[in-house]
């Protein structure tokens, strides 16, 4: 997938101790689950609450979700 295909979002939540949590879409209403391990990046991989996000759209167990997840600003 192209950068052009990439998804901008905003974290809308995420629970560090369970490693999970949900990325709203811009100009949307669909929310995408993200896992820890769809953040790219070393270290400790984690979201705030309003950072923004690009994303990639994959299929989980339980539907659409966020995968190859980069961060826009620290």
């Amino acid at each position: 997938m192209s950068d052009a295909e990439r998804i901008h979002g905003i974290c809308k939540w995420f629970n560090e101790e369970k490693g999970y949590g949900f990325i709203s879409a811009e100009g949307t209403s669909q929310d995408y689950f993200v896992h820890f391990r769809a953040i790219e990046g070393s270290g400790y991989r984690t979201l705030k609450e309003g950072q923004e996000v690009t994303f990639e759209v994959g299929q989980g167990q339980k539907g659409p979700q966020a995968e190859a997840v980069r961060t826009e600003s620290e």
